[in-house]
């Protein structure tokens, strides 16, 4: 049975203001099984520990070669297009 994944690049936080992984591609692995509240904590947990695995890559390619090298189904979810909002300091105090 194929493990669904996604493959996506992660966007810029809007507290970010510089470029640090931004160009890394991330293969992260979908849930298997909902998670429950731990009788006796009361945290939310699963048995499923793919969902804490999370691979970086350099590439798009790079991580799609890896997902069809051990047969994984993958969904690739298209880095969003970056908006600049271009404006003068002035603009703050109009």
């Amino acid at each position: 049975m194929p493990m669904p994944a996604r493959i996506y690049q992660r966007p810029k936080n809007a507290l970010q203001s510089g470029k640090a992984r931004m160009n890394d591609w991330l293969l992260e692995f979908a849930p298997a099984e909902a998670k429950k509240p731990d009788p006796l904590t009361g945290w939310a947990g699963s048995g499923d520990t793919q969902q804490q695995v999370v691979l970086r890559f350099g590439s798009e390619a790079e991580a799609r070669a890896y997902a069809d090298r051990y047969g994984i189904e993958v969904h690739i979810t298209p880095t969003p297009p970056r908006r600049l909002k271009l404006q003068s300091y002035a603009d703050n105090f109009r």
